[in-house]
């Protein structure tokens, strides 16, 4: 069977980077170009302090000027994302598993994953400073916090989405239950945990950062600090600039991921959407 999504039918690529190309990116773009003059044009005419509000301009050609030390700054922070990140995919594919075979856990661990994210970041943050030091390990714990709980539930609603009519002609032919996980429950779960994916990828950003900027010796969160209380706001934009391109390039990079993984989940979607 062809799970091609036909050729005239656009929907698949609706709010997807790929096929769209340009004309994808074309709204946003048009966007923040407005945005930026309308910022630049509100400077230049309203005479305010390049120390409360610096002009785009002002912004690009200090970050540009000083982009050596931003450069190690973000590479700390990408450092600090992709560890934090990879524990939590471990952890959360881990435990989906493990719920997905036993529905007892299920009702045990889920209610505490939800209540993990009740817990305030600006007070966790801090005490794994505490209790940890200043080293790699609380700022990759806070990423994993932060990441988790997104991926873990995509994974969970992904498995228990199988098609219970498949699973059952699946096992009336022998098939185990680690079959029917494998065969039928695992492909069902990808695309859910790619739309997981793309959020909990942005999340770990703002994470790493955060938890630099409550204590690290490099990265951009100790970077927008130090430059804040120097009253160099132009800096701090710079990195806050330089984070989201981060956290646009690391979503873009899921979709790449995808495409290569599990190309059939893109076809799904598209034929779903259609």
């Amino acid at each position: 069977m062809n799970t091609s999504p036909p050729p005239d039918l656009p929907a698949s690529d609706r709010g997807r980077p790929g096929r769209g190309g340009l004309r994808w990116a074309l709204p946003s773009v048009i966007t923040v170009a407005v945005l930026v003059a309308v910022w630049q044009i509100y400077v230049m005419t309203s005479g305010i302090r390049p120390q409360v509000l610096p002009s785009p301009v002002r912004v690009l050609r200090q970050g540009w000027a000083h982009r050596d030390e931003i450069a190690t700054h973000a590479t700390a922070t990408l450092q600090v994302t992709l560890a934090g990140f990879g524990l939590s995919l471990v952890l959360a594919w881990t435990l989906a598993i493990v719920v997905d075979f036993s529905p007892w856990l299920r009702r045990a661990l889920v209610p505490l994953f939800v209540a993990s994210q009740t817990l305030p970041i600006v007070a966790v943050a801090p005490l794994m400073i505490i209790w940890f030091g200043f080293g790699l390990l609380p700022k990759v714990l806070v990423v994993a916090l932060v990441t988790f709980f997104p991926m873990a539930i995509g994974l969970i609603e992904g498995f228990a989405a199988a098609d219970r009519d498949a699973g059952a002609l699946l096992r009336s032919m022998g098939a185990s239950r680690a079959q029917v996980f494998r065969y039928l429950r695992l492909p069902s779960a990808i695309p859910r945990f790619f739309t997981a994916l793309r959020i909990g990828i942005t999340y770990a950003v703002v994470g790493a950062v955060f938890a630099e900027y409550v204590g690290a010796s490099a990265g951009l969160g100790i970077y927008m600090s130090l430059q804040k209380n120097s009253f160099r706001t132009d800096l701090v934009l710079a990195a806050v600039l330089v984070t989201a391109l981060l956290s646009i390039a690391l979503y873009l990079a899921t979709f790449a991921i995808e495409r290569l993984v599990a190309p059939w989940s893109r076809a799904r979607n598209g034929s779903d959407r259609a």
